[in-house]
C-alpha cells in the first residue's frame, strides 16, 4: 500500500507517498486537542460533604447550588448571599425553569439548624425539589 506504479515512463519505477507531513499533522491537531480541552471540575466553595449510601449523580447545568460553610456562611456562585438572598435567587431561577432543583452542599460539620433555614427559604421561594448534596459511600 502507498506505492503507485508509473506507467507513463515505461521503465518499471516505483514511486512512493511520503507521509511523514501526515502523522506531523496528525499530532499537531493532537497536541491542538489536549490543550484546549477544559476539564469539568465541581464549581464553587469546597465543603466537605456528608457520606450517604443512596447518593447520586445530578446534572449541574440545571441546578441551583448553595453552599453552607461549616462557620455557617451561605454562598451561591463564590459570593456571600446570606439567609436572606436565597428567596431571591430561586425565585429568579425559577422564572427561567420551574422545574429547576435546589442543591445544598452542606459542610459536615455545618449546624442542622441553619440547614434547615435553607431548606425552608428555598422551599418558602417555590423550589419543588430541595436536595443536600453528599458523597456516596463504598460498599
Amino acid at each position: 500500500m502507498g506505492r503507485f506504479h508509473n506507467s507513463s515512463s515505461g521503465e518499471g519505477e516505483e514511486t512512493t507517498i511520503d507521509i511523514s507531513p501526515l502523522i506531523d499533522c496528525v499530532f499537531i491537531l493532537l497536541i491542538f486537542f489536549i490543550v484546549t480541552t477544559t476539564f469539568v471540575e465541581e464549581s464553587g466553595m469546597k465543603v466537605d460533604k456528608p457520606q450517604a449510601a443512596q447518593a447520586v449523580a445530578v446534572e449541574e447545568s440545571k441546578t441551583l447550588t448553595f453552599y453552607l460553610t461549616a462557620n455557617g456562611q451561605v454562598l451561591c456562585e463564590g459570593q456571600k448571599i446570606g439567609l436572606s438572598g436565597i428567596q431571591t435567587l430561586v425565585k429568579a431561577k425559577l422564572r427561567t425553569d420551574d422545574d429547576a432543583p435546589v442543591v445544598i452542599q452542606a459542610d459536615a460539620t455545618a449546624h442542622t439548624a441553619m440547614l434547615t433555614r435553607v431548606i425552608d427559604e428555598a422551599r418558602l421561594a417555590g423550589a419543588k425539589t430541595v436536595n443536600i448534596a453528599a458523597k456516596q459511600t463504598k460498599g
